[in-house]
């Protein structure tokens, strides 16, 4: 045994040492068979606690402890919504349950499984990240100075003041160079050190609004708003944009912005720029457009903050805008930024190294070299930061280095999940019988089951829609859940109608761009895919690819990748992320379809596929592939759009879908 000692890692971070923890080998060689994503053994009995009204520093005390703890066996479970989301899975894991009041409580009563806390810097974000990791490696949670002392914790590493607040790629760089060899180097993870939560009760004054569904920036202007109502405020002025309708994409859409204090300029900046930082309050709802512009679509929105000088008589913004935009202003600080906790507990409990890089710049560099650090077909597990530009070029690079990505950041107890004892049927669905005749036929694919947070949170919502299977439907999902969920995908098969058809996410056993990856970890790719589809009963895909270079459009799939589908999965068709719906191609001998995406609701996809079809002459059969957007449509308006829909439109699932596109192009 060890004996307790102290030692000095890199420039001066004290760790407490003991027999716990000390160090991890590097990846082991694998066996073929062998799970992708870790499981910590069957839970038989667990200690349930609601933790939806705790703070965002307490919900990571509790959330890494469930990782310590669940390690040695899943005792540990929360629910974190209010609406008690978590709670609707609890019956499934088969355990035995014990609640509890209070949440915290459970900190006393496991405190002999940890070996103290590692404190996290409250002045530096990503030192939250940083404690995260050391968590997992010394089994201890993350926490600050002020929980230790309440809780009587023993620090075992002190984080505060050892990071800069301006420099999250140094402190990462620290990280990897002193903690990854430490590491786990069978999954890396991806989180947000920090959340934005709303401030209940902020009365905001609408200041315009877009009610018309403008997508082509034709009512763009420049725009001046008087903001001298909110002059008596102590805190200064907040300033928020959002989508106006926030069904369909393309809300509010911001190009330069100029703020006058009784004429007289006193900030003038472009989005995305250095300019910006000093007056964006809150921007992690929000992306940066290729037209030098930040936007914010569905639930999106970004705030500005602007302070006038003592005795500003008249305060204007004049703002470059565009598309369906909603413009509200307020007095009151809209919200509170505190720790990420989610999915710690699975990061911590597999000793994962856990970072947050946007993928451009000198911190996507340093996330190349992460990436670079494993081996092809390692998860990384999480998301990246920047959304859509952030998603594009976070999986890109992910890609390039043979790693695919599990979009796992509000996953929930993972570390319960992944062990329950759940059958998930491999048995591939019989394929309803059609005639193949001169028609119209569609099959609907709602996308975003890669997602594994979406499977366990979202998507159990839609399922529930009592309209669920009245139309053929497609259902991504993620073939990994057979290890991480195996309980949700057996729930989703089991319950499933004759209508409803459960299909891989993109691009198989984790999401994943395929144009990007070198060919020897291509194939082991697709093998690994096609391990897990022959596993869960999958012979459907649905897939992405690296964007074109010059951002418009994405680079369709070619023989190298499909041929590499058809010798190493059971893929008898592909739906590939289009969204114009003209892309039908048969390479390596599978049929290939690029998706159609219409906006809107029911009513315009339904004009939308009308004029989609205008040149088609009714002579022989047209195959669509529609996409639907799992955030905005439900069952619901899939059983509307299918009431719009006669003659020549005929609805089929998936199977069907490939079968009849086989026999009509031979």
């Amino acid at each position: 045994m060890l004996s307790r000692r102290t030692f000095l890692l890199a420039n001066g971070v004290v760790l407490a040492s003991g027999g716990l923890g000390l160090s991890l080998p590097g990846t082991a060689e694998a066996r073929a068979d062998a799970p992708l994503l870790p499981s910590f053994g069957r839970p038989t009995h667990l200690d349930v606690a609601d933790v939806s009204t705790l703070t965002g520093d307490d919900q990571l005390l509790l959330t890494t402890l469930q990782g310590v703890v669940n390690r040695r066996r899943p005792r540990l479970y929360f629910n974190y919504e209010s609406g008690g989301a978590d709670l609707r899975w609890l019956p499934g894991t088969g355990a035995a349950v014990t609640r509890h009041d209070n949440a915290l409580d459970l900190v006393a009563r496991y405190r002999g499984e940890i070996r103290g806390a590692v404190l996290h810097d409250p002045a530096v974000a990503d030192s939250v990240n940083v404690a995260t990791t050391l968590a997992g490696l010394e089994n201890a949670v993350a926490a600050t100075a002020e929980q230790a002392r309440v809780h009587g914790l023993r620090i075992v590493a002190d984080l505060r003041g050892r990071f800069h607040a301006g420099d999250p790629t140094a402190t990462y760089r620290w990280q990897l160079d002193n903690l990854f060899p430490r590491c786990a180097h069978t999954l890396l993870a991806g989180l947000p050190p920090t959340r934005t939560v709303r401030v209940p009760d902020v009365r905001w004054r609408e200041i315009a609004r877009e009610t018309q569904r403008v997508r082509d920036s034709s009512n763009r202007a420049v725009r001046t708003f008087d903001l001298s109502p909110e002059l008596s405020g102590q805190d200064g002025v907040y300033l928020r944009f959002q989508d106006s309708l926030g069904d369909d994409g393309w809300g509010a859409s911001v190009g330069k912005v100029t703020v006058k204090a009784d004429g007289t300029a006193i900030a003038s900046f472009t989005p995305g720029t250095d300019a910006e930082a000093p007056y964006l309050f809150d921007g992690l709802n929000s992306a940066i457009g290729g037209d030098s512009n930040r936007f914010a679509d569905g639930g999106g929105y970004f705030i500005y903050r602007f302070t006038a000088p003592a005795g500003t008589k008249q305060l204007q913004v004049e703002v470059d805008l565009w598309n369906q935009y909603l413009v509200t202003a307020t007095t009151t600080a809209p919200t509170r930024v505190e720790p990420f906790p989610y999915f710690r507990d699975y990061v911590v409990a597999s000793r994962a190294m856990v970072v947050w890089l946007p993928p451009a710049g000198e911190s996507g560099k340093l996330l190349d070299e992460v990436f670079s650090r494993v081996k092809p077909t390692t998860p990384y597990a999480g998301w990246f930061s920047n959304d859509v530009a952030g998603e594009w070029g976070g999986v890109d690079r992910a890609s390039q280095h043979g790693v695919e990505v599990v979009a796992a950041d509000y996953y929930m107890n993972a570390t319960v999940h992944a062990g329950v004892a759940a059958k998930v049927s491999a048995k591939v669905p019989p394929v309803p019988r059609a005639t193949l005749r001169d028609r119209v036929y569609l099959t609907l694919t709602f996308g975003e089951g890669d997602n594994i947070q979406y499977c366990q949170r979202h998507m159990r919502d839609l399922w529930d829609d009592p309209k669920r299977g009245q139309v053929p439907v497609n259902w991504t999902v993620s073939p990994l859940l057979a290890d991480i969920g195996p309980a949700l995908l057996a729930y989703y098969q089991r319950t499933a109608t004759a209508n409803d058809l459960l299909i891989a996410g993109p691009s198989g056993a984790g999401y994943t761009y395929p144009g990007s990856w070198p060919q020897a970890a291509l194939d082991a790719y697709t093998e690994l895919s096609g391990r897990y589809m022959r596993r869960t009963g999958m012979n459907l895909v649905y897939a992405y690819n690296q964007r074109k270079p010059e951002g418009d459009g994405w680079v369709p799939f070619d023989e190298r990748i499909v041929r590499s589908y058809r010798e190493n999965t059971p893929v008898r068709g592909i739906i590939q992320s289009w969204e114009t719906g003209d892309l039908l191609a048969r390479p390596a001998g599978i049929p290939l379809i690029g998706n159609l995406s219409p906006q809107g609701k029911a009513q315009e996809y339904r004009d939308a596929l009308l004029k989609h079809i205008e040149g088609w002459d009714g002579r022989k059969p047209l195959f669509i592939a529609g996409a639907v957007n799992a955030w905005n449509w439900t069952p619901s308006d899939v059983a509307e759009l299918g009431a719009l829909l006669g003659d020549p439109f005929e609805i089929v699932r998936g199977d069907t879908f490939f079968e009849l596109l086989g026999r009509s192009t031979g």
